[in-house]
C-alpha cells in the first residue's frame, strides 16, 4: 500500500499520554504491535483529577516497553530532549488544554499549550531530518469537532469553510491545522489533523457531560441541561477513536493539487443523538448496574457561551480512505462506562475506608 508504514519495531511518541485517548492509544498499541516502544510525555496538570490520570499511568506503566516523562510540551528544551534521546518514528500530538468552556475563564493555558507546545512538537520534527536522518514519518495530530463552530450544514464536512470559531478552544484546534499545513509544505513532514467529535467511555475526563451529570446523580445533585435540552452530538465512543487514531497512523496522506503531504478526517459516529436522549440512556445504565436508584432532577437553562447546537461528522474520507467507520451505539457505550464508573469507585472507597 502507497504510504503505508508498519508499526512493528518503531518508536512512537505521545504527547498527553496520561490523558483519555492517548492513554487508550499507548495501551492499544503496546498490547497489539511486536516490538514496539512507546514514549509518552503528560504534564498531569489538574484541569481534572489527577488521580484518574495516575490510575491510566499505572496500566501503562506495567509494559517493559514504554517510557513516561512528565513534562510540559511548551518547554521547547524538555521536548527538544526527548527527540533527541528517542529519535521517534511517530509522533501523535494529543497534548492540549481541553474544554470549551475553560478556555473563556483560563485563556492562557490554551496559548501555552495547544499554540507554543503544538509549534515545540512541529520544530522538533522538522528538525529530525537534519544532518539527512530518516526523521519522523508522520506526524498525527488531534483537532476537534469544535472547528465547525456555529456551521448549519451537516453533516460537517472536512471541506466546508471553519473561520468562524465560537470559542478560543475552538480557535487553538483551527489554527494547530494551518500551522501544521505550513509546516507539511515547507519541510515535507507527513502529517494528518483528526477532528475528533465528542469522546467518550471508560475513564473518560470528568469534565465532559456524561462524567459530571453521574458524579452529580451520585450525590443526589440536579443536573444542569443547556439550550432547553434542545442539542445534538455525535457521540463518539473511545474504542472507534482509537481504531481510527491507529489506521491513520500506519499510512501517511497523499500529496494535495499543490504537492503537500497533508490531510484531515473527521472521526465521528456519525450520528447526532439529543442531549434528552443522551440523558435518559446514561440514567438508564446508571441505574441497571446499581450505581443510582431513579432519575436526575433536572434545571433547563439557555445555551452557554461557546456552545454549539449540534454536531455530525462527514466520515465519508475515512470509510473512503481506511475502509472503517466509527459504529458503537450510545447504549452500548455508556453500559462500558458504566460498568466501569462502579468498579473504579468501588475502589477508591475501599481504598478510602483501609
Amino acid at each position: 500500500m502507497k504510504g503505508y508504514i508498519d508499526l512493528t519495531g518503531k518508536t512512537i511518541l505521545i504527547t498527553g499520554a496520561a490523558g483519555f485517548i492517548g492513554s487508550n492509544l499507548a495501551k492499544q498499541l503496546l498490547i497489539t504491535v511486536d516490538d514496539i516502544k512507546v514514549v509518552g510525555i503528560d504534564n498531569m496538570n489538574d484541569y481534572y483529577d489527577v488521580s484518574l490520570k495516575e490510575y491510566r499511568l499505572k496500566e501503562l506503566n506495567a509494559y517493559s516497553n514504554f517510557r513516561f516523562i512528565k513534562g510540559n510540551i511548551a518547554d521547547k528544551e524538555e521536548v527538544k530532549a526527548i527527540f533527541d534521546n528517542y529519535e521517534p518514528d511517530i509522533v501523535v500530538n494529543l497534548a492540549a488544554q481541553a474544554g470549551v468552556r475553560y478556555s473563556i475563564k483560563n485563556p492562557e493555558a490554551y496559548v501555552e499549550s495547544n499554540l507554543v507546545g503544538f509549534f515545540n512538537i512541529l520544530e522538533c520534527c522538522r528538525h529530525s531530518y537534519d544532518e539527512g536522518k530518516k526523521g519522523v514519518q508522520h506526524f498525527v495530530y488531534a483537532s476537534s469537532s469544535s472547528v465547525y463552530g456555529s456551521n448549519k450544514k451537516v453533516p460537517y464536512s472536512t471541506e466546508d469553510k471553519v473561520d468562524n470559531p465560537v470559542s478560543l478552544y475552538a480557535a487553538t484546534k483551527k489554527s494547530n491545522e494551518l500551522i501544521a499545513h505550513a509546516y507539511s509544505n515547507l519541510y515535507g513532514i507527513p502529517s494528518t489533523g483528526l477532528r475528533f467529535f465528542t469522546v467518550y467511555g471508560p475513564a473518560g475526563r470528568p469534565d465532559m457531560a456524561y462524567f459530571s451529570f453521574t458524579n452529580k446523580m451520585v450525590k443526589g445533585e440536579k443536573i444542569q441541561i443547556f439550550n432547553q435540552g434542545d442539542m445534538y452530538r455525535d457521540f463518539t465512543y473511545i474504542d472507534d477513536i482509537i481504531t481510527g487514531v491507529v489506521k491513520v497512523m500506519q499510512k501517511t496522506p497523499e500529496l494535495t493539487e499543490d504537492g503537500v503531504p497533508y490531510h484531515v478526517y473527521n472521526i465521528g459516529n456519525n450520528k447526532p443523538e439529543s442531549l434528552m436522549y443522551f440523558v435518559e440512556t446514561l440514567e438508564k445504565c446508571l441505574i441497571s448496574e446499581g450505581i443510582i436508584e431513579k432519575q436526575a432532577e433536572k434545571e433547563f437553562l439557555p445555551m452557554q457561551p461557546g456552545d454549539v447546537y449540534q454536531t455530525y461528522a462527514d466520515v465519508d474520507e475515512l470509510v473512503r480512505d481506511f475502509g472503517f467507520k466509527p459504529g458503537t451505539s450510545l447504549e452500548k457505550g455508556l453500559r462500558q462506562y458504566a460498568k466501569w464508573y462502579r468498579e473504579f469507585y468501588s475502589l477508591i472507597n475501599i481504598r478510602q475506608v483501609d
